[in-house]
């Protein structure tokens, strides 16, 4: 089997065995597919270590960044690794490859104020502004990503507990705990919006006034129209909505822990950047405020 018969392989044990997301899936096949472009040799068994040092050595004349090579690297030392397991090589030879180095940037946040703005930007004497406040509380109230939030069904919404159920990376679900405020917009938009529009057969919670689901370039681009109308000048995206909410539990003493199992990171580590944000903000109010800093 040449090299793009061991992709195609690869990629549905991803799929099959280990239910990686769509979007996952096809960040393996973007890399796995750049390889192959980059190689002069179709069998697995002629790549060497050296190929791989020059492609991503070829990545830095291109521009590919840091961050998007490590990713791109974790991704062929899977495919190997896959590779010796099925005895097509006898050793990974990405085993030796240093991974690039990362300097961590830290996720930019909205202030509190800012936040209060977009939460009252939608027009809620109109239905779409009635929706669109429904997500915009949520999002902000469970820290949900985008796709999270779109593909949310009305089963996922338990209104008596507050709390919905979000299906992650990877399929994993979680459960995340709803305010009382974001439960007062969903209120209305269930009792008074929803069925505008919904067709009968329909399960997705929030959707467009077509009838169906509202899709995640959708919500992006819903959210920068309020946020220009909320007078917010730094960029918005959803996932820095999501930074904020992280962010703002911790600067209301939060346990790390808990936000990391309401953010669904596998990780801690992930998590802990959002300290470093908090940490950042407690030293900009102290040189501000302290007579002496």
């Amino acid at each position: 089997m040449d090299l793009h018969g061991w992709i195609d392989v690869y990629l549905n044990h991803l799929r099959v065995e280990r239910a990686l997301a769509k979007n996952s899936l096809e960040a393996y096949a973007r890399d796995l597919n750049r390889l192959a472009g980059h190689l002069r040799t179709d069998d697995v068994k002629n790549i060497v270590a050296s190929d791989i040092a020059e492609l991503l050595a070829d990545n830095v004349r291109t521009g590919f960044g840091a961050r998007s090579s490590a990713r791109q690297l974790s991704a062929l030392r899977g495919f190997f690794r896959f590779l010796v397991r099925e005895r097509a090589i006898t050793a990974d030879v990405t085993a030796l490859i240093d991974r690039p180095k990362l300097g961590r940037k830290l996720p930019r946040v909205l202030s509190f104020e800012d936040v209060e703005r977009l939460l009252a930007a939608p027009n809620r004497t109109k239905p779409r502004g009635v929706r669109d406040a429904a997500m915009i509380h949520l999002m902000y109230a469970s820290g949900l990503r985008v796709s999270e939030l779109c593909s949310l069904k009305l089963a996922d919404l338990d209104m008596q507990r507050g709390i919905v159920s979000a299906y992650g990376k990877g399929g994993k679900r979680r459960m995340v705990p709803v305010g009382e405020v974001a439960l007062e917009h969903l209120k209305i938009y269930l009792e008074r919006v929803r069925g505008l529009h919904a067709r009968p057969e329909t399960r997705v919670l929030f959707v467009s006034p077509r009838g169906g689901p509202l899709t995640r370039q959708g919500f992006w681009k819903l959210l920068k129209r309020y946020a220009v109308a909320a007078g917010i000048t730094v960029p918005l995206s959803p996932h820095k909505l999501r930074h904020s909410f992280a962010t703002h539990l911790l600067h209301g003493g939060a346990d790390l822990r808990a936000v990391q199992a309401m953010l669904g990171h596998a990780d801690l580590g992930t998590t802990e950047i959002y300290t470093r944000v908090a940490q950042d903000h407690v030293r900009r109010a102290h040189t501000r405020a302290h007579p002496r800093a």
